[in-house]
């Protein structure tokens, strides 16, 4: 009888879970290992800190163990479902000095994920930038199949795949411009960012709506045990943050502002027609939570952003996102967790032209447009055991195009140009399964299932397919009144990752993902830029499908010294936009007609060594890759080389610590030159002088390669008790090399009977920059 009891003891198995956080602030701890000592049995902590972990009844020793902090050990005696929260101490070792503890769970051979770049702010901080200043974008970048078409750039691009094809989420809510000051920097104030994933393949199945990448930026949630200020003082702006509880251990704040002060620095130098020149930026983020009881958390968050530029008042434009989210955490039981998220976006820009007020006729344009976005996201985690994780939630965005309205104006006659808006309704559900089977393999396998439809009010027009490549002819227009359908699109999205390992230090990885994408924005350069349109698809357009195959090889040395991974990854993609020549694009009703869909294909392989301890840090990552099209009437109907493609792309990124108080950070980038389309010969008739491409092939050249060094020294000050500071000295573009943007062409001044290239740099001579971090 006694036998028989002991035999169903053994059987049962309860579940320890709670939250892991900080315990100087606070803070949410995202990716705590927790495991069992010298076993595989353990899972991380989710985006919220929280966690789960069923084990069969009895005695367990349980670890805590994160990058930076004291790892805590516990002995636990299971006996029933058990509720442990955790506060984790910081080891002694601070910011540019990383300490790693065991993290057996969440090192790259253990985790199902692939194609998968996790980013703390401590790692970002440790880079040069641009004058100094932290940057996340820039920061990924130097990661393995990221790249950009060049300084100035107001995106990236990610295994061959367009810059509005990355889902930019800042606690969850999308951001469609990331970058400031046409490209130079991010809206991401690194004061109040906490931690940055970049999910380039084998998307989970709750990611969806883009089709390259997922940059999914979790902000902090403010210190709730005493008041403190961060900052910067720069030679191009300032940054100032303010954190603190609103109750201690219940709730807090932070409040992180940045301002340009470009415009300040230049006006003395500017003379005649540039003296009223406005170049500027600024943001605003800010985030409280409450811990409403020990079941119930709430966090909102938002963020404001504007770039102002223009030459007095004849040229101006402006542009900015606006964000808020909304989140409640709630913890149905110890197995069971919801995540419910609504957010509001908001990304708008104007431009305007006047003429000067002495001319005689007086004339001026101006060019609004916008996009917003209402959403909710309600996420579900059930944690079945140690070996089971279910992840399902739907998903639903109503969407609002404003494509521009344009206003010109002589004298007193004004003409009003608008760009009727569109309305649209995106919904998804989703459901996936992480599986462990022993302590080899494991598999997560899913499917969102997503669906879009196109709404009136509104005009439907309607083409008919003329030439190949040459734009469409109308054949006729319908209305539809507000609500009604005019076209809508369904699609199946599997997703399907799996993990085996070969030793205790390495192993291999598969992933497969098809995702869907309904939107697109709309530019025929090389990089869009803020005044670009973003459109829906509609009875004309067709969502970009893409259908992407990753095998990965992942080493991690004994005692976590060095991580090693080796990718090589296959896409195909449908329905891509590409455009006709000479396609218009601004203020056009009927653009739909100069609009051509293509295929695409991308794949390469992806290398990436990085180094966590010791005085010496860094990473290195090789990219050799190829992005390619293929559009009905373009370049010969044949497959050609996208513009962003860089075939070669190298990284270095280095950082060594002399003394606890120097240390050198370096980044070398080389990468192949991007893809141009340029004339091979002339014809010349008369006056005329036409240059022509014989071949007909898009992107027929390529500029010479791009390559840049960039240097900083952080010098640490006495660390006061309450005040630390630090000194950042940085070199961008340290041996000045004048990276060619683009080429263009024209006639030499001193000899206009001949033509010649010209190569636009963006940057060309060594950048120096001086920054004061400070700590209260």
């Amino acid at each position: 009888m006694l036998t028989a009891f002991n035999s169903s003891a053994q059987q049962q198995r309860f579940t320890i879970s709670g939250y892991v956080k900080d315990a100087q602030s606070g803070e949410s701890l995202i990716g705590i290992s927790i495991g069992k000592p010298g076993t595989t049995v353990g899972t991380v902590t989710n985006e919220y800190g929280f966690y789960s972990l069923t084990l069969p009844a009895g005695t367990h020793d349980i670890q805590f163990s994160y990058i930076g902090y004291t790892a805590q050990k516990f002995t636990i005696d299971l006996t029933s479902n058990k509720r442990h929260d955790v506060k984790l101490t910081q080891a002694d070792r601070q910011l540019n000095e990383v300490v790693i503890t065991s993290r057996q769970q969440e090192k790259n051979i253990n985790t199902l994920s692939t194609s998968v770049n996790k980013l703390d702010i401590s790692e970002i901080k440790k880079l040069p930038t641009l004058m100094g200043e932290v940057d996340v974008i820039r920061t990924i970048q130097t990661l393995p199949g990221v790249n950009t078409v060049g300084e100035g750039a107001a995106s990236f691009n990610v295994r061959g795949g367009n810059g509005d094809e990355n889902l930019i989420l800042l606690d969850e809510a999308p951001v469609y411009n990331s970058t400031h000051m046409l490209g130079f920097f991010s809206v991401f104030n690194p004061d109040a960012v906490k931690n940055i994933n970049l999910i380039k393949g084998g998307f989970p199945a709750e990611f969806g709506g883009r089709t390259a990448s997922v940059l999914d930026i979790r902000m902090k949630d403010g210190n709730n045990q005493k008041f403190g200020l961060t900052g910067g003082i720069g030679n191009i702006f300032s940054r100032l943050a303010v954190e603190g509880p609103l109750q201690k251990d219940k709730s807090s704040f932070i409040v992180a502002a940045r301002r340009s002060y470009m415009d300040v620095l230049m006006k003395p130098f500017l003379k005649g027609d540039m003296k009223d020149t406005k170049l500027y930026f600024y943001d605003l983020t800010a985030k409280v939570n409450f811990n409403l009881n020990k079941n119930n958390n709430l966090f909102v968050s938002t963020y404001f952003g504007r770039d102002v530029f223009g030459f007095g008042n004849e040229a101006n434009m402006n542009w900015g996102n606006n964000t808020v989210s909304v989140r409640w955490n709630h913890i149905f039981n110890s197995r069971l967790f919801l995540n419910l998220t609504t957010y509001y976006t908001k990304y708008d820009y104007s431009l305007e032209f006047k003429t000067d007020p002495e001319e005689p006729v007086k004339q001026a344009f101006k060019w609004t447009s916008n996009i917003i976005n209402y959403g909710v996201k309600p996420a579900f985690t059930y944690y079945l055991n140690a070996s089971n994780t279910l992840h399902f939630g739907v998903q639903g965005t109503y969407y609002t195009f404003k494509p521009g309205t344009g206003t010109s104006r002589e004298d007193e006659h004004e003409t009003r140009i608008t760009v009727k808006d569109k309305n649209a309704v995106e919904a998804a559900l989703y459901l996936d399964h992480e599986l462990k089977i022993g302590d080899k393999f494991g598999i997560q396998y899913g499917v969102r299932y997503s669906g879009f439809q196109f709404r009136g009010k509104g005009t439907a027009y309607y083409y008919a397919d003329t030439v190949p490549g040459i734009r469409k002819r109308l054949t006729g227009t319908k209305d539809f009144d507000a609500g009604q359908t005019i076209a809508d699109y369904y699609n199946l999205e599997p997703r399907l990752s799996a993990r085996y390992a070969l030793n205790s230090t390495s192993a291999v990885k598969v992933a497969y993902s098809r995702s869907a994408q309904y939107m697109h924005q709309l530019s025929n350069t090389a990089s869009p830029t803020p005044v670009d349109i973003w459109t829906p698809v509609s009875n004309n357009v067709k969502p970009q499908v893409t259908d992407q195959v990753t095998a990965g090889y992942f080493y991690s040395a004994p005692g976590d010294k060095f991580e090693v991974s080796a990718e090589v990854f296959y896409k195909s993609m449908q329905n891509q936009l590409d455009y006709i020549d000479d396609a218009d694009l601004d203020l056009n009703q009927f653009i739909e007609a100069d609009l051509l869909s293509a295929k695409g294909r991308a794949y390469g392989l992806e290398l990436y060594a990085k180094k966590d301890i010791g005085n010496t840090t860094g990473w290195v990552s090789y990219t050799l890759s190829r992005s390619e099209r293929k559009t009905p009437g373009l370049s010969l109907n044949e497959w050609f080389i996208n513009r962003y493609d860089r075939t070669h792309n190298v990284n270095v990124v280095v950082s060594h610590e002399f003394t606890k108080r120097l240390s050198l950070s370096g980044n070398w980038v080389f990468a192949s030159g991007t893809p141009a389309t340029f004339a091979d010969a002339r014809l010349e008739f008369q006056d005329w002088d036409i240059p022509y491409n014989t071949t007909e092939k898009r992107n027929n050249y390529r500029l010479k390669p791009f390559h840049r060094l960039d240097l900083s020294v952080t010098y640490k000050g006495k660390q006061l008790k309450r005040w630390k500071g630090e000194w950042v000295f940085s070199l961008y573009n340290v041996y000045a090399r004048r990276n060619a943007y683009t080429v263009y062409f024209r006639q030499n001044p001193d000899n206009p009977d001949q033509k010649e290239a010209v190569r636009l740099s963006i940057l060309g001579s060594i950048i120096p920059g001086i920054t004061y971090n400070f700590k209260f």
